[in-house]
């Protein structure tokens, strides 16, 4: 079977994304890396994402790293009501951890001026 003729499946992408993110966050303190993980994931995957994000973490997530798989926690779940599923939690549904970001209505003119 040639490359062309490889079926799609956009967990592999998916899985290589969140491994890339929690490898960057390894480096710091454990609970802050956990922090920023679920942080960046919110901000910048769009509900499709954390989506395709959900179905691994439902199926054990085991390509996962742990440290990507404990940041699940805090990470929103796409189309879920307040208070269920991982995620669930005031920051959660607020847009992202401590409601900002544009998940939680920031522009990015106002997320670049935060940030320096």
């Amino acid at each position: 079977m040639s490359h062309e003729d490889a079926p799609f499946d956009p967990h592999v992408k998916i899985i290589r994304m969140a491994n890339q993110i929690g490898t960057f966050f390894l480096s710091k303190p454990h609970d802050e890396g956990v922090a920023g993980v679920a942080e960046h994931i919110n901000k910048f995957w769009e509900p499709r994402m954390r989506g395709h994000f959900f179905e691994v973490m439902d199926a054990g997530g085991e390509p996962l790293l742990p440290i990507v798989r404990e940041a699940a926690a805090a990470i929103r779940r796409p189309n879920a009501p307040p208070g269920v599923g991982m995620g669930a939690g005031d920051k959660a549904n607020a847009g992202s951890p401590d409601g900002k970001g544009q998940a939680a209505g920031e522009s990015v003119g106002e997320i670049a001026a935060s940030q320096g």
